[in-house]
This record gives C-alpha cells, structure tokens and sequence, in this order.
C-alpha cells in the first residue's frame, strides 16, 4: 500500500531532493500496475526480496534512492516465525550485501521502513529519543534488527542508510491484512463505507497514528535529509497522534454520524490484544520534528485525509 503511494507521489513530483527522476524500478511479491502517467521509465517486476538472486537483479539499475518497504506484517510475523525472519531479517540482509557486492564506490541512500513495534514495556509517559528498543513481538525484533544491520553498513560506508520507525499507518484503504494493527483502521474505514467492522479490543487502547499521505512524506523526506545530521543513530521515530480507539470512534461519529458507529461490533481477540498490550501508545518526537518531519495533530485529520484521498471527498483544506 505504501509502495503504490510513495511511487505515486514520486511520479506526480517528478524528482526527489530537486534532481529529476529518470527511472523507477518497483519490486513486489505479488503483480502492480506501473504508474501510466510518469515522464520517466518505469520497471515492475514479481520477487521475492528474500530470494537468492532477487536483489542482485533489482540492483542492475544502480538506483540512488533505494526504498525497503518489504516486509512480513505484524500478525503473520507473529503467526509463522519461520516466514517473518525469511523476509524480515533474510530479505534485508540479502538486499544490504547486495549493495556490498556491486563495489566501485556505489553508495546509495536506503530509506528502511521500521515501526514502533521495536518498543517494548515498560513504557514512560512519552518515549523519547534515548529510549532503548525492547521488542516484545517477532514482528519488532526483525525490525530492530535490520536497524542495527542498517546502522552497521551505514557506519563501514557501504550505504548511506536511514530508519523511519512508523506509526501506525490510518485509516490504510482497501481491504484488511494479517497485520494486528489492522482494526484501527477497518474501524473507520468499514462504517464509513457502510460495512460492518469487528473491534478486538478496549476502547481504551491508546495507540500512535498517522495517516499514509504522512507516512509517504516520512519516506521522501528521509530520503533527501542530509544523513551527517543523524551522525551514528541511523533510526528515527516519526511523528504521529496518540488517540484511543473512543476518541478514533468520536472521530468517525463527527463525519459519520452514529449510523456508522453502529456498524462497529465489539467481539474481543484474546491474541490481538496480547500484542497490542506490548505497543507503545505515546511519543516525544522532538527530534524528528526538528529535521522537519511532519504528521497530524487530530484524528478528524486523519480522516479527512482518508476521506480526500481515498473516496474523493472534498472536504477543508489540510496540509502537512
């Protein structure tokens, strides 16, 4: 879902960090549709990152920008230990050493796509920048390693390499995924589309939101930052909202008044809430904000955006 969007903006804006793009190489495990309207090549193909050969082969291009989206969500990470570190932890290594490999100086920027899963309890009040990571799901701990792998070649100078840690990505389009974090979105996005939606959990879970126009312009941002400024701490939490599921709900009743609050059915997931019990639920991202990385400040934002983007509806100006 990101990758779509990201390539989307990348062809909209027609360049990255004031250079022009000339080609956009886009690897997937499953067919996409090659944006039609782009000034530039643009190669799609079926692979499976974690596969011998499938790296090398995304390289022939020497791309300067390397996005890593890839990845095993959340639930089926939890689910099936076995495919997440395939993908997770084998796929990046095996896209890293890759880059290694090709030699003659090639030094790309590797944007990484991380999440907040690499906290664990307990947690402060806020989780600021010096908070160490803790995982407590199979899903964190792969993404907490491919940040030290990250920060690793970064250091030896074989990539010029940057983590965004994500919020949770709201309200995703689409249809749901095996991520646990999906009903955050299938919450608002189901009653508003006149479909039923299932909460697994309290409505007092608190959680930390951002909406996926924000999370693309995390992704571009990072890969145009000057990286010096990050000197050996390689990842970054990015900004977001912290909310709970009552004020996401109180959100969707200001746009979808309480006929689509009724399509919400509580039908708690013992699983689901497990993991989400080991999420952090607030952020003091200063550090972010200050290498100007932007999100929303509520979550009738994030709707509207879903709202505007999603479903063509027009509604107040908003802007990151």
């Amino acid at each position: 879902m990101l990758g779509g969007k990201l390539a989307s903006r990348l062809v909209q804006d027609g360049a990255l960090g004031g250079s022009a793009i000339s080609q956009m190489s886009l690897l997937d495990a499953a067919p996409s549709v090659s944006p039609s309207d782009a000034t530039f090549a643009v190669d799609t193909r079926v692979a499976d990152i974690s596969e011998p050969g499938a790296a090398e082969a995304a390289l022939a291009t020497r791309p300067d920008v390397i996005f890593h989206l890839a990845a095993v969500v959340s639930g089926e990470a939890e689910a099936d230990l076995d495919k997440g570190y395939r993908v997770n932890l084998d796929g990046t290594r095996r896209l890293l050493d890759a880059i290694r490999t090709v030699g003659g100086g090639y030094r790309p920027r590797v944007v990484f796509s991380s999440s907040i899963a690499v906290f664990g309890p307990p947690f402060p009040d806020a989780i600021g920048d010096e908070h160490a990571p803790a995982p407590r799901t199979s899903y964190g701990a792969q993404k907490a390693i491919g940040e030290l792998i990250l920060a690793d070649y970064s250091r030896r100078g074989l990539i010029d390499g940057m983590a965004v840690r994500l919020p949770t990505i709201c309200v995703r389009p689409g249809t749901p995924n095996r991520a646990a974090s999906g009903f955050f979105s299938s919450i608002i996005r189901e009653p508003l589309n006149g479909r039923e939606a299932i909460l697994p959990v309290s409505e007092n879970v608190r959680h930390w939101f951002a909406s996926p126009r924000a999370a693309v312009g995390f992704l571009v941002h990072a890969a145009t930052l000057e990286t010096s400024v990050l000197g050996e701490r390689r990842s970054l939490t990015m900004p977001g909202l912290s909310a709970t599921v009552a004020e996401q709900i109180a959100a969707l009743r200001e746009v979808g008044g309480e006929e689509a609050v009724r399509l919400i059915r509580h039908e708690p997931d013992e699983t689901i809430m497990r993991i989400v019990d080991g999420w952090p639920r607030n952020f003091d991202t200063r550090r972010a904000l200050e290498l100007g990385f932007r999100a929303e400040a509520s979550f009738d934002e994030i709707i509207r955006i879903y709202l505007e983007d999603e479903l063509g509806t027009e509604t107040r100006e908003t802007t990151l």
